[in-house]
Parts: C-alpha cells; structure tokens; sequence
C-alpha cells in the first residue's frame, strides 16, 4: 500500500491561502490609509478655504460698516438740506415772505429814518425807529401806503428825543401786511 501524505498538501495550500491574505490585508490597509489621507488632505483644504472665506467675510463686514456711518450722516445731511429746502419753498409760496416785506421796507424807508425793531404778530405788523423830523415819518408812511404790501399804516407814537446833544424823533408805526 502505499501511502501519500496529503498533509504537506494542506500546509501548503494553507501558507499560500495565508499569504494570499496578508497580502490582501496589507493591501487592504494601505488602500484604508491613502482613503483616510485623502480625506484629511481634504478635509485641510476645506478648513483653509472657509478660514479664508470668514477673514474675507470679515474684511467686508468691516468695510461696509464704515459704509453704513457714512450712509447714515448722508442721509443726517440730506435731512437737513430738505428741511432748508421746505422753508426755502414756503418762503417762495407766501406772498409776503419775511424777505418780502424786508426788501420792500428798505426799499420805502428814506434815508433819514433808522428802524430799531420789527415786531410781526399775525398780519400786524409793528415797526419802531428814529427820524430827523416829522416830515421824514410822513413820507415813510405815504411810500409806505403806496406800497402794494401794506394797508392801513397808522403812526401810534411820535416823541421826541435826544441823542449825542440832536434832537430827534422817536416813532411807532403799525400797519397790515397785504396777502394779495
């Protein structure tokens, strides 16, 4: 009989089948590492992308806050130029503007009177000044009449008065003011 020892045959499979193993295991390993590496490599790009993304991000943050002060003293600027532009426009709507009546005043009053004070309540109007003599008030008060802006121009007080050793008079005149 013969005998054939099949053992060797086994062992032999076995360290094959064994290193086919640990060359797969290795292999399966190293294959797990470069994933795992790749990952991390990524993972590390990434993490520099959104740092770099927040700095940018904060960069304009930064920026358009500076904006926004700049916007908000505009708009501060701007309300204050609409609110001269409103008066600017009733001043232009009123017949008889404080500038109106200003320039017309001047334009009537002779060169010897000296107005002190303007006192306007409603359509009153109250002006209060000094004159060389009476005659000078007179004609104040008829270029005044004349005037298409100013109704019932009355002399309330005349007296007079010295200044620096002249004799001076000293007067109050009211009269309406015209809204035409």
């Amino acid at each position: 009989m013969i005998k054939i020892n099949l053992l060797l045959a086994r062992k032999e499979k076995k360290k094959i089948g064994l290193k086919k193993e640990l060359i797969i295991s290795i292999a399966s390993l190293v294959l797990l590492f470069l994933i795992l590496g790749g990952i991390q490599w990524k993972l590390g790009r990434d993490k520099e992308e959104i740092s770099l993304q927040i700095s940018n991000t904060k960069r304009e943050i930064a920026h358009y806050k500076s904006l926004t002060t700049e916007v908000i003293k505009a708009k501060e600027d701007q309300k204050i130029l609409q609110d001269k532009l409103n008066v600017i426009y009733s001043l232009r709507k009123e017949k008889a503007s404080p500038a109106r009546v200003l320039e017309e005043i001047s334009l009537q009053k002779p060169e010897k009177i000296q107005l002190e004070s303007m006192k306007k309540e409603g359509a009153r109007l109250g002006i209060e000044g000094i004159a060389l003599d009476d005659e000078t008030i007179a004609n104040f008060m008829t270029n005044l009449r004349k005037s298409k802006l100013f109704k019932n121009v009355d002399l309330i007080v005349s007296e007079q008065s010295e200044q620096s050793r002249i004799k001076l008079k000293k007067f109050t005149l009211s009269c309406e003011i015209s809204f035409m």
